[in-house]
């Protein structure tokens, strides 16, 4: 929908001295401008409100076809013609690489860019749109034929909060805009990360071109020149800084209806362009527009010689005229869109919200191009923006008290956020905002003091919300969770699948509510967060998740949030909760303390296995997915499978949280000091608990201790340790501490006695290498037998004379 207002975005208007009728023209430069007629092209200089100046006039070979403008590897535009296209039978879009897809070459073209520059560029698929007719609807061909086509690049200046600015000389692309347009209707899209629809344009009639800038669309009809507003900056603001949106930040959404400003009568418009603040039209009256000079009969009367034939008259001539129209300031502009506000203070809300918005990124857009201001018009600027903050403010706490005093009438006892309205005076309420502010409508619906709205009525009030837009995220998950209240779970189900997982998790970001209410400083969850623990557990974690992230729930919070709903004691904890932790690890909060973090974990882990307790609900994760999603969970040694494995009475009920706990020791991060107290509760009588015991053991380096422990229960994993641990600095506790084990549990005989004999022979081979003859001779026990260690003895006697 596009809301008309009317204000004046169009200063003075100039006439460029051509002496020949322009046939092609574009802006250049800070002020240039090229006319081409035929074989001829004239510059003009283009300087504030004076009369453009000729600058030079030179001839081509044959007639100008195409005249543009670019800076070198930059109303660059690209204005196509109706009869490149062919209108096929079927409707289509494709977006991104899928548009590669089309069966339309592309090729590059330099342009100024040096020879050996253009081998690093290639092509990108952004877009790709067919359109065709409605025959239902008898359209012509002829509207539906695009004549405009544009990408607009939005470059990274400056931060308006921090001043920070980008002082290379290369520009940083921000945001890249791509519109086109068709005779009664433009498409802009936001072509960064994915292809995305922004705005859709309604013209009022028939246009016959367009030329998109950064603060305003310009279109020109035949005999008028219509100027929309456009929502460039809002987009690109929130990819400079993603946060841009919130409270602290506020900035009005890109969904935003969009808006015509002006619609200024010229009569004969045929062609315009854009550069700088210019707007370059092109007006000719047709021949038959021009009324012929008739002489009155009385002339003809009194003429003598009627007898004569009458000279016919001369040939009518198109008259034209090629103008600059100068847009004015954007801090006059804005100051005129507040004025217009004003008058909507009282009657509508909506509407004094929309101008004062769209002042707003006026400002915000001009600031955007902060490089081309001089220091007087920047400070001008800043001062309008940090105005304009208040003047939305203003309006919004307007908004507040005329819902206060509507909540006042019936009680005076009824405040907002702290009762609860009737069903009559909720219903009320929630038909103001439809009126007032119908995109605050989601969150009016998920405010504590609307418990008692009927669900029907809140579905009918939100099904006449726009469904396209950033905010449909909003409104499908309040839809969704008003599904519940009614009992519908197939339209519940409907609704949650319109939106990919992470999409949804950005509508629980910008509503928190949705999951989470607070009631007399308790958390309380929401009838929707009870029904996604059972269907959907993981959105949910990751919803939350995505709320520490934002800092709209704070870490004890949500540890009470999933308690609560699991209806779990204190001392117990939830699977659920566990999966949150293991998410945090894996994002890295950085308000989360680590080392608390892995305390939390390991005592949980500690804690299931020590009471052979299994997780409540399936964790979301498995060890294996920790390991290969966050630096902090390490492989599981070798050895430490060895030892496990060994064990064939291991309840495999809680492995999961065995082996998170073994690969966090085995993990980079771990202080495993701080976790030696706590494993007092998990007994070495388990293999469970000796895996775990051993491992804080060897990355304590207490060596021999574990050497000492695994011969005593679990010999066949002692190689694998030794191969593992026993390396560089600790490389002579093969011969100095295994060995002489080895040998002396040997001679003591014992069931074991073949296990040991299989190590010994391992550790000697490795020994023989590692030692020359004497060496060896000196480590081997003196009670040992001769035939024994005969074949060992052999290899270090050749392994001298073979080096």
């Amino acid at each position: 929908m596009v809301q008309l207002y009317n204000l004046h975005p169009f200063g003075s208007q100039q006439v460029v001295p051509c002496k020949l009728e322009p046939e092609r023209f574009c802006g250049g430069g800070q002020d240039a401008l090229f006319v081409a007629a035929g074989c001829k092209v004239e510059a003009f200089a283009v300087t504030g409100q004076e009369l453009c100046q000729p600058r030079c006039a030179f001839s081509t070979l044959g007639r100008v076809l195409c005249l543009a403008y670019s800076e070198a590897g930059d109303s660059e535009t690209l204005q196509l013609e109706s009869d490149d296209f062919v209108i096929c039978q079927k409707p289509m879009e494709l977006l991104g690489e899928k548009s590669s897809q089309s069966g339309i070459s592309v090729t590059l073209e330099s342009t100024g860019l040096a020879d050996e520059k253009t081998k690093y560029y290639h092509v990108q698929h952004l877009l790709y749109k067919r359109f065709a007719p409605d025959i239902s609807s008898y359209v012509f061909s002829d509207d539906i034929k695009l004549h405009s086509l544009q990408l607009l690049p939005i470059y990274q200046t400056g931060s308006l909060t921090s001043g920070r600015k980008n002082l290379s000389q290369e520009k940083e692309l921000l945001s890249l805009f791509c519109f086109f347009s068709l005779p009664h209707v433009g498409y802009l899209y936001m072509v960064v990360k994915s292809v995305e629809l922004m705005s859709v344009y309604q013209y009022p009639e028939k246009s016959q071109q367009a030329v998109l800038t950064p603060q305003f669309l310009h279109v020109i009809a035949s005999n008028n020149l219509q100027c929309f507003t456009v929502r460039c900056s809002a987009a690109a603001a929130r990819e400079e800084d993603p946060y841009v949106d919130t409270t602290l930040k506020a900035c009005p959404p890109v969904s935003m209806d969009v808006c015509a400003l002006r619609i200024q009568l010229f009569i004969g418009l045929k062609a315009v362009c854009h550069f700088k603040n210019h707007l370059i039209l092109l007006t000719k009256a047709d021949p038959e527009a021009i009324p012929e000079r008739r002489d009155s009969p009385k002339r003809l009367l009194s003429r003598k010689g009627t007898s004569g034939k009458l000279k016919a008259p001369p040939v009518a001539e198109a008259g034209w005229n090629l103008y600059i129209v100068d847009t004015i300031s954007p801090v006059q502009l804005y100051k005129e869109m507040v004025d217009y506000s004003n008058t909507y203070k009282t009657a509508k809300t909506q509407s004094c919200i929309h101008l004062l918005s769209e002042a707003h990124l006026l400002v915000r857009a001009a600031l955007m191009d902060a490089h081309q201001l001089e220091p007087g018009e920047k400070a001008e600027l800043l001062e309008a923006f940090k105005e304009s903050c208040g003047h939305l403010g203003d309006c919004y706490s307007r908004l507040v008290r005329l819902l206060g005093n509507l909540l006042e009438k019936p009680s005076r006892a009824l405040r907002v956020g702290t009762s609860f309205p009737s069903l009559e005076l909720a219903a009320k309420v929630v038909h103001m905002f439809h009126v007032a502010e119908p995109k605050q409508l989601p969150h009016i619906l998920c405010s504590p003091s609307m418990k008692n709205i009927n669900p029907l009525t809140a579905m009918s009030y939100l099904s006449k919300l726009d469904p396209s837009g950033f905010s449909s995220i909003l409104v499908t998950l309040t839809k969704a969770a008003m599904a519940l209240k009614m009992g519908d779970l197939d339209m519940h189900r409907n609704e949650m699948k319109r939106h990919p997982e992470m999409k949804l998790v950005c509508g629980f970001i910008l509503e928190p509510r949705l999951l989470i209410q607070q009631r007399k400083g308790h958390i309380v969850p929401t009838e929707l967060a009870a029904h996604l623990k059972d269907t959907q557990p993981g959105l949910l974690v990751a919803s939350v998740l995505g709320l520490q992230k934002n800092n709209k729930i704070g870490i004890e919070e949500a540890d009470s949030f999933f308690k609560v709903l699991c209806g779990k004691d204190e001392d117990i904890i939830p699977q659920l909760l566990v999966d949150l932790w293991e998410a945090q690890l894996i994002a890295g909060l950085p308000d989360v303390v680590l080392q608390e973090l892995f305390f939390k974990l390991t005592s949980q882990y500690i804690w299931r296995l020590s009471k052979r307790q299994p997780p409540d609900t399936i964790p979301l994760r498995t060890s294996e997915d920790l390991i290969n999603a966050c630096s902090h969970y390490g492989l599981i040694y070798p050895w430490v499978n060895v030892l496990i494995s060994s064990d064939s009475l291991a309840d495999k009920s809680y492995t999961e949280d065995l082996s998170k706990l073994q690969s966090l020791l085995c993990g980079p991060s771990f202080d495993i000091a701080s976790i030696i107290p706590f494993l007092e509760p998990l007994s070495e009588d388990s293999i469970a608990g000796l895996s775990v015991h051993v491992l804080c053991q060897t990355r304590l380096k207490e060596y021999e201790q574990c050497i000492d422990t695994l011969l005593e229960r679990c010999p066949e994993a002692i190689i694998p340790y030794a191969n593992h641990e026993l390396k560089e600095e600790n490389r002579t506790l093969w011969w100095k501490k295994l060995l002489p084990e080895l040998c002396h549990r040997i001679k003591c005989g014992g069931e074991k006695g073949q296990l040991y004999l299989s190590s010994l022979k391992e550790t000697l081979s490795v020994v023989a290498v590692d030692l020359e003859l004497r060496d060896f001779l000196n480590v081997l026990p003196e009670d040992g037998t001769a035939a024994f260690f005969l074949p060992y003895l052999l290899y270090c006697s050749r392994k001298k004379s073979l080096t």
